[in-house]
């Protein structure tokens, strides 16, 4: 049980919504509803766990790999941040029902998955996370799954609460232009890739 606490109490501390995958819930989330913004969240979460498990067996193999190649790997995440912005600026006004059907929540899953496993550098916040409380590479099986179900917990939270307030804010978004919408969040999604892209050559 200490192990599934730590991991909610990690997953709190360091799975704040931010960055791209942050913009994507609130703009799903605003013009499909709060199904696609969680779905969107549990994308991310997923891929937080995925870098977390790596600190928790201790497969340092595979984290020192994915590390050294960082800066590719980022790249490859900017673009696509960039590639999804440039979606929604070219985007055409069009009904919601028929956009989310198009989307899928497949689609939706997997963009925010793909967004979150091309930042490397989640590996050392979460061994960082890891030592902070104490918790040391190579755990058991049992312990490494509760350390993950904790991460998993903790970080979903966030984005159920970030989905929750943009539930609230739908009905005033509902005013607002679809078409204008894409265009700020397509905006957002193109600052943030283009900064992403940027920080890998400096």
């Amino acid at each position: 049980m200490a192990f599934l606490l730590k991991g909610i109490l990690i997953g709190l501390l360091f799975g704040l919504p931010a960055g791209a995958v942050g913009a994507l819930t609130v703009q799903r989330t605003l013009r499909h509803g709060p199904g696609a913004g969680l779905l969107t969240g549990l994308g991310s979460s997923a891929a937080d766990c995925c870098y977390a498990s790596l600190g928790a067996f201790g497969l340092t193999i595979v984290s020192d790999l994915l590390l050294q190649h960082q800066a590719a790997i980022h790249l490859l995440g900017g673009g696509l941040v960039l590639f999804l912005g440039i979606g929604l600026l070219r985007r055409k006004k069009e009904a919601p029902s028929r956009a989310a059907g198009r989307t899928g929540g497949t689609g939706l899953f997997l963009s925010s998955f793909a967004i979150g496993i091309t930042n490397p550098a989640a590996i050392l916040t979460f061994l960082f996370a890891f030592s902070w409380l104490g918790v040391s590479g190579g755990l058991a099986f049992g312990e490494g799954l509760l350390l993950l179900l904790g991460v998993f917990c903790g970080t979903y939270l966030w984005w159920g609460v970030l989905t929750l307030a943009a539930s609230m804010a739908r009905k005033k978004a509902a005013a607002i232009d679809p078409a204008r919408m894409n265009r700020i969040f397509g905006f957002i999604l193109c600052l943030l890739g283009a900064g992403i892209c940027f920080q890998c050559f400096v």
